[in-house]
């Protein structure tokens, strides 16, 4: 079985985007992009929200568009193309890239995918981790608590769903940003 990752930076006071959707606090320093990298590079699959799709769709093409760009950056431009992806839209008729679309339901699709075998699975976008974390689909939860606090905006965790959590590992990065994994228990 396949574990769900969900991982996310967020302020201090819980939000993953400002009042007005703002996000440029959260913009990784070379030391954080290169953890990101070792993480994205051990995955099978990310499926993601259309929003998080529109934003990530740079790094298809970042090498072409942009090849003086930081090292760190073009590695994880050629990681994320070769990543297989799965993106959940009612809207978006097709993807580039890697990339599967699904108008379908995305419980019961990421349910079967966990129960079949290969790499971890990530979960990008806020709206599909709760649908998935209202559905107990969610094994492990990645925050990246950036030194910033918001005063309101998108949370990390939405509803009203209690989970017990166990820390299963920390770490400490020179920008402030304190990575925290949590497994449900």
């Amino acid at each position: 079985m396949r574990n769900v990752i969900f991982s996310m930076a967020l302020s201090l006071d819980g939000y993953i985007a400002g009042p007005q959707g703002e996000g440029d606090w959260a913009a990784p320093d070379e030391e954080l992009h290169r953890f990101h990298n070792d993480q994205a590079r051990e995955l099978g699959l990310h499926v993601l929200g259309r929003r998080l799709y529109d934003v990530m769709a740079y790094w298809e093409t970042a090498e072409e568009q942009n090849p003086s760009a930081p090292k760190h950056a073009l590695e994880f431009a050629r990681i994320w193309k070769q990543l297989p992806k799965l993106v959940f839209s009612k809207t978006l008729e097709t993807v580039e890239g890697n990339t599967r679309l699904s108008h379908g339901d995305p419980a019961e699709e990421v349910r079967e995918l966990k129960e079949g075998s290969g790499a971890d699975i990530a979960v990008g976008g806020a709206a599909l981790a709760a649908t998935l974390t209202a559905h107990d689909l969610i094994d492990e939860y990645g925050l990246f608590a950036s030194p910033v606090v918001l005063g309101g905006g998108r949370p990390f965790f939405a509803g009203d769903t209690r989970m017990d959590l166990e820390l299963v590992e920390t770490r400490m990065f020179g920008s402030g940003v304190v990575y925290l994994r949590y497994r449900r228990v």
